[in-house]
């Protein structure tokens, strides 16, 4: 680990640079080692995720056992929820900001999109579905404009249903697999780090647009996968301490419903914005 979970929630703006580097590192290692493995050069977009996650998941197993213990110890459960644990919660959005940003300075800069395939395939299903020359049309700088919806109401409704599948998944994910719920979180922030290179057109020049176009809903979009992941990851760590049945494990499970909570209210107010707020600044 470059940063240690507790100096982490002291300076969690630290692990920015973190999510930066992990992400940089991951792009070099599969452009230089497997770009030309007939094989794995196919699937160079999760290989991507996947060497960002095996970086990450010690210090995300340690941040979960401090807040899984934090919530034991603590006694006034609703109104210090989201003080007792915020902390952390930065320490895992500047983490990811630094995926985002590290992705999408490497998608830009890179010559080809073979890091990224996977990442275009899931942008033109959200974006553009049904159309089979989606990624063909990104890949030649032609006009990547989203299909547009019949009306607000029903685009809110796509958006949000879209969303609350993938917060399931990683609350179910936090719960058997503890920190290996990175791997979803890192995932969404290589698709929204591509989602930005389509944006610029390869132009460094147009990236900091971008990522103000993406992060206006992508942040808090993002933060209630963070809680979901905390809520889960919480609970996951008390199971293995095996505190299952004592008074202990019942705060924690307060807790992380609590935060399970939280995670939907934020869900919902960042698809308000992507529908309603969004689109009004950008196209």
């Amino acid at each position: 680990m470059l940063v240690n979970p507790a100096k982490a929630e002291r300076k969690p703006w630290e692990m920015f640079f973190v999510g930066v580097f992990y992400s940089s590192i991951s792009i070099l290692l599969v452009e230089w080692i497997f770009k030309n493995d007939p094989v794995l050069s196919k699937t160079a977009g999760i290989l991507v995720v996947s060497f960002t996650v095996m970086f990450s998941i010690p210090f995300m197993f340690y941040m979960f056992r401090i807040e899984e213990t934090r919530s034991s110890r603590e006694n006034n459960r609703t109104f210090q929820l989201i003080k007792d644990h915020r902390k952390a919660l930065w320490a895992f959005m500047w983490l990811f900001v630094g995926f985002v940003l590290g992705f999408s300075f490497w998608y830009i800069l890179l010559p080809t999109t073979d890091s990224l395939q996977q990442q275009l395939g899931t942008y033109c299903s959200i974006n553009k579905p049904g159309d089979d020359k989606c990624i063909e049309t990104i890949i030649s700088r032609e006009n990547t404009s989203p299909t547009a919806f019949a009306t607000n109401k029903e685009r809110l409704f796509l958006i949000f249903a879209n969303n609350t599948y993938v917060l399931i998944f990683t609350l179910i994910f936090s719960l058997l697999f503890g920190a290996g719920v990175i791997f979803i979180l890192a995932w969404n922030a290589s698709v929204i780090a591509a989602a930005i290179a389509i944006f610029t057109r390869s132009d460094l020049n147009y990236l900091p647009v971008a990522i103000l176009r993406y992060f206006v809903h992508g942040l808090p979009e993002i933060a209630s996968y963070f809680v979901v992941a905390l809520a889960g990851g919480m609970i996951s760590s008390a199971i293995i301490r095996r505190d299952i049945g004592t008074e202990k494990f019942w705060r924690v499970l307060q807790d992380s419903l609590n935060l399970v909570i939280l995670a939907i209210i934020l869900l919902f107010i960042s698809a308000m914005v992507e529908v309603f707020i969004t689109p009004l600044f950008f196209r």
